[in-house]
């Protein structure tokens, strides 16, 4: 059963970017988030390049019924997690949707997400969309149904339904992540193939972590 900690200090809010990471795997979250380590590689910097063009702060742009805002700031008290959403569409819905500033009659927020290459064989693109969704539900008080996910390889945007599985998964991460946070604990490297395209094997040294600890490998360092 997921729990989540009650905390009002914004500064221990965690990432929603770290989601992405702690599905590709708990050590690079922690040594990115806990231990504030980072190193990039050529995914990362194409990562950073695609969302340059999606993330111009706070610019607001109309398209017939529908407002379009950049690079939108969002949180979650209940969550206790922020980040940015790449776009938020906002489109007319008077039975469902909420009264916001700069539109008529009544909308309802579709986050879009930007991402390089093709869809994951994991669903961390997915838990990522589902937890801005749940703080676009908690700050403007309504339900968000879907999302969307443009991925740079295929040149369309595929269509994410917030069910109540995605969501639940999203909690009980969460809860995951503040747990590790709270104890500032790196957990141990649990090596694979993915840790080829890791930004950070430099860093972690999979292969020297599997035989001794940073600890016994740095004293044997010394003696020598």
């Amino acid at each position: 059963m997921w729990k989540l900690l009650k905390a009002d200090n914004e500064d221990d809010y965690l990432m929603l970017s770290g989601i992405q990471h702690f599905q590709f795997c708990r050590r690079q979250w922690a040594l990115i988030h806990i231990e504030q380590q980072w190193e990039e590689n050529v995914r990362t910097f194409e990562g950073q390049v695609l969302h340059r063009k999606a993330d111009q702060p706070f610019i607001r742009e109309k398209r017939g019924e529908k407002l379009i805002v950049r690079a939108m700031p969002v949180q979650s008290r209940k969550l206790r997690v922020t980040g940015i959403c790449d776009v938020v569409e906002f489109v007319n819905d008077e039975v469902h949707g909420v009264t916001i500033n700069g539109m008529d009659g009544k909308v309802i927020p579709i986050p879009v997400e930007y991402k390089r290459g093709k869809p994951k064989t994991d669903d961390s693109d997915l838990l990522q969309l589902t937890a801005q969704a749940l703080c676009l539900e908690e700050m403007l008080l309504c339900d968000v149904k879907q999302g969307f996910i443009f991925y740079n390889e295929l040149k369309h945007r595929i269509s994410v339904p917030f069910t109540d599985e995605l969501k639940n998964k999203v909690y009980s991460m969460i809860s995951e992540m503040q747990d590790y946070y709270r104890r500032q604990y790196t957990p141990k490297v649990r090596t694979g193939k993915f840790c080829m395209s890791c930004s950070l094997q430099n860093i972690c040294l999979p292969k020297l972590m599997q035989k001794q600890s940073v600890k016994r490998y740095i004293e044997g360092n010394i003696i020598e």
